[in-house]
């Protein structure tokens, strides 16, 4: 871990930082192995995650996908009626989350005996060239968060 994390320090590495945090939420989360999980090569570009999902309903299943990270959640609900001599299937809430490269989109979900398939692609990245405009501007002057130029009150007197 540490040779990734000096390797983000550099500075030649702008706007890199996140992958940082990302590293250590796929670190935590590989120690829990439930549910038990396979993921597929399917075609050239596509890839296939399959949830082995026991006991769960499809209105106990959430798929969410935020800042390239997909997001699976399950939470099953207990029969009270029930009485167990032996119970030996787990009924837990889980939460699974992989990480995808730019590029990947999530094309669809499955659920069908007890098995959940999450269809992923990999959408080709034709490699773009752009020019940038040089402008020239006071050394006073600021970009703020959103992308617009303020110029310092000093410039103005």
């Amino acid at each position: 871990m540490d040779r990734i994390s000096t390797l983000f320090s550099s500075p030649l590495f702008l706007g890199f930082d996140h992958f940082e945090r990302l590293i250590d939420t796929i670190s935590k989360a590989q120690e829990d192995s439930y549910p038990p999980y396979n993921i597929e090569q399917i075609g050239e570009h596509g890839f296939r995650i399959t949830l082995a999902l026991a006991g769960f309903k499809k209105h106990n299943i959430n798929i969410s996908l935020e800042n390239n990270q997909l997001t699976i959640k399950g939470k099953q609900e207990n029969d009270r009626n029930a009485i167990y001599i032996y119970r030996g299937i787990a009924t837990r809430q889980f939460s699974k989350t992989f990480v995808l490269a730019d590029g990947v989109e999530v094309k669809g979900a499955e659920f069908a005996d007890g098995l959940l398939h999450v269809n992923l692609m990999r959408i080709s990245n034709k490699s773009t060239i752009r020019t940038i405009e040089i402008t020239e501007t006071s050394p006073m002057k600021s970009i703020t968060s959103n992308n617009e130029i303020i110029e310092d009150e000093t410039d103005k007197k």
